[in-house]
């Protein structure tokens, strides 16, 4: 069996053995990279391509979801700089006393070996972070908006960083860079009217890989600050979440060779092994750092929590200060040491990003919530004032129905919805939509619901529907929860946990398609369609 063989072979085994016990998979990648590191494979050029490729893919479709808003606020910028300065004190700090104790590898540097391994562990991980806020469907929520905020602020600290140690300082054709902004509208318009089918990633794909990546990068940028900088300029377009939707799959694939090769960059001895567990067993220090921070920018304790432990990781940025770090400063041995580091943060971080809501209310004493009139304007509780139906994600699926209820039933309808840009674009058409994360369990316990007769379920990712609907059967609602899927068998999921009715949505579209084509070609009377509610079970 070759290489490339036993790496394919490895990433499916150890992503269904994880997906089997309920780990995200890429710790199944993760461990099926150190399996082929302790059997002796190597690591393919293809492997790196392809993890190259990923990373700059997914930051191109982090820049499509960017509002460059967010990151002039306190809760960003603050947060930021003051947990680089105080994570690169307290590593390099640890690192000293291990010095002092004659520890492998922290015993041979000084302070500005100490600081150098600090700066690079104060990092999260943009790939990590930006999988996790995905798979909670919260890239576009306060908390997914913050973390970002805080990935692009240290993304521009690395290309400084980068710029002093190499000496690589952006050519003086940098400035033809500038050439771009006159091209951006013309982008816009291009992808107006390109279609829906294979043209839109690949029009993705080579956005991010040529005028992104290579033109920075030939002029001495970082490539993947140019791909994620072009998402940016293209952010706010109408098909922007289209188009980065439409990358999702090919992202998460690429993304596969980067776990991977984590894991096949070779096993620890035992003093390597040592210092790196010394400096995972760091992360929650960092992490209750992230917590007083967000605290301190007045976020509610839900929201420090799912913030902070998404960013309580190590970023792959650390191998690369290794490699550019100035000859003989840091020793060889190293890279192995912040290889292994990174591999048991993603461990770590995921088995606490598990259970979030177990934690923010583990820290309920430890940090209370500030009174109302202290609390970050965006992160206040709801009130849902007099509304007789509630619509949870107002989607395109979400919207229909908001519409059909406050329109032809005249129920008093709210929507939430935890995307700001959504909900401003739909409130300009005066939908009475309001921003907010309906996952958050702490919401269900507060609302009064004594008024509302009906909720609906249209988040796009069933496990939020499905922690709804327990949350609201929990509180003994009584009215009536209608959820919308994708697929049959989330559906009849959804209505073995106590869903009053459900519609899978290919077959509601199906029906109303129907209707409204018998009545255009003058075979029924309008008067003689069937009752919405016969589609509803």
């Amino acid at each position: 069996m070759d290489d490339t063989t036993a790496i394919l072979i490895a990433a499916l085994v150890g992503g269904l053995v994880a997906a089997a016990v309920r780990l995200p998979p890429l710790l199944g990648f993760l461990a099926g990279g150190f399996v082929l590191a302790a059997l002796g494979v190597e690591a393919v050029p293809a492997l790196g391509t392809a993890a190259d490729l990923g990373v700059t893919v997914l930051l191109f479709g982090v820049g499509l979801k960017i509002d460059l808003r967010s990151l002039v606020n306190r809760e960003v910028w603050v947060t930021a700089g003051a947990h680089l300065a105080g994570s690169t004190l307290l590593t390099a700090a640890v690192l000293g006393l291990l010095g002092l104790a004659g520890v492998a590898l922290a015993a041979d540097g000084g302070l500005e070996t100490w600081l150098l391994i600090g700066f690079a562990l104060s990092f999260s991980s943009t790939v990590y972070v930006v999988k996790v806020l995905e798979d909670r469907g919260a890239t576009r929520s306060l908390s997914g908006r913050v973390a970002i905020g805080i990935l692009v602020l240290q993304d521009l600290a690395a290309v400084v960083f980068l710029a002093v140690v190499e000496g690589k300082v952006p050519s003086p054709w940098a400035v033809l860079l500038l050439l771009l902004l006159p091209a951006v509208p013309l982008l816009r318009r291009l992808l107006d009217t390109l279609g829906h089918d294979e043209l839109l990633p690949l029009f993705g794909v080579v956005l991010a890989l040529v005028p992104g990546y290579a033109l920075f990068d030939a002029v001495h940028v970082k490539g993947d600050l140019g791909a994620l900088l072009l998402g940016v300029a293209l952010a706010g377009q109408p098909r922007a979440a289209e188009l980065a939707k439409s990358l999702f799959t090919v992202k998460d694939l690429l993304l596969v060779g980067f776990f991977i090769s984590i894991g096949l960059a070779g096993l620890p001895t035992p003093g390597e092994l040592l210092v790196a567990a010394i400096l995972v067993a760091l992360l929650p220090l960092q992490a209750l750092g992230f917590f007083v921070l967000f605290r301190l920018t007045r976020l509610r304790r839900r929201t420090a929590v799912l913030t902070g432990t998404a960013l309580t990781n190590y970023s792959e940025f650390g191998l690369i200060v290794v490699v550019a770090a100035p000859a003989g400063l840091l020793d060889p041995g190293w890279t192995t040491v912040i290889g292994t580091a990174v591999a048991g943060s993603f461990v770590l971080a995921s088995l606490a990003g598990q259970q979030p809501e177990r934690l923010t209310r583990a820290l309920e004493r430890l940090l209370p919530d500030p009174s109302l009139d202290r609390l970050h304007p965006e992160d206040r509780p709801l009130d849902l004032g007099d509304a007789q139906a509630v619509v949870l994600g107002m989607g395109r699926v979400g919207h229909a129905a908001y519409l059909r209820l406050s329109g032809e039933y005249g129920l008093r309808t709210l929507g939430l919805e935890t995307s700001r840009d959504r909900v401003e674009e739909l409130q300009a058409t005066g939908v009475d939509v309001v921003e907010h994360d309906a996952t958050d369990p702490e919401l269900w316990s507060e609302l009064e619901l004594h008024h509302v007769g009906l909720v609906l379920l249209c988040m796009p990712l069933h496990h939020n529907n499905l922690a709804t609907l327990e949350r609201l059967r929990g509180r003994a609602f009584d009215g009536s929860i209608a959820v919308a899927t994708q697929f049959d068998d989330d559906l009849a999921e959804a209505l073995s946990s106590g869903a009053s009715s459900g519609l899978q949505i290919y077959e509601g579209a199906g029906a109303e398609l129907a209707d409204r084509a018998v009545v255009q070609a003058g075979l029924v009377d309008s008067q003689a369609l069937p009752d919405p509610d016969e589609h509803g079970e």
